[in-house]
């Protein structure tokens, strides 16, 4: 029989049993409270999938306001050089047409924003365009929102009233397929 020693018997282990437990709680708890983040873009609501061909319908010209964004970031509205800065004024006229002009929208909800860039856009500028169009029909709904209701136009509002609002300014910006770099 083999003698056993002191030092044998008195070896000292760790339990590693309930590591894995203590290790998989963790992970759990881990996945369960973090957030990640997610990244942020355009809402544009999409027109539903569908196999049949579009009706082509032809437009009025005075109820299209164009947009062009070449690839040098410069602007074209309706065949002229305009700023990014006084396109929110531009659409709210085109839109709303106060004063009855005759190459404007015939009403609010006739008009059509057309917005076409070209591949070697750069992004920014895109979306400069597209929030300064967007701002041009958030004041038009707010302006008749405090006209009719007497209060800011929010997603607080009532959902009939938003759509009262809506009704009268219809939010359509028509993309176009981008160009290729240079080409319009």
């Amino acid at each position: 029989m083999a003698r056993t020693r002191a030092r044998d018997r008195m070896k000292n282990e760790i339990n590693a049993g309930s590591m894995a437990d203590i290790a998989f709680l963790l992970l759990i708890f881990f996945l369960v409270t973090t957030t990640i983040d997610v990244d942020k873009g355009i809402f544009v609501k999409l027109p539903p999938w569908s196999e049949e061909e579009p009706d082509i319908t032809k437009l009025k010209k005075r109820n299209v306001l164009s947009v062009l964004v070449n690839a040098q970031n410069q602007l074209l509205v309706r065949g002229e050089p305009a700023k990014v800065e006084d396109l929110k004024d531009r659409t709210k006229e085109f839109i709303a047409n106060p004063r009855k002009i005759e190459d404007l929208a015939e009403a609010p909800n006739k008009a059509i924003i057309s917005l076409k860039n070209d591949r070697g856009t750069n992004y920014e500028t895109y979306l400069n365009v597209y929030n300064e169009l967007k701002a041009g029909y958030a004041e038009l709904w707010d302006e008749e929102c405090q006209r009719r209701f007497g209060e800011p136009y929010s997603d607080d509002l009532p959902l009939a009233m938003r759509k009262e609002i809506k009704s009268k300014f219809p939010f359509v910006i028509s993309e176009a397929e981008p160009t290729n770099f240079g080409e319009e």
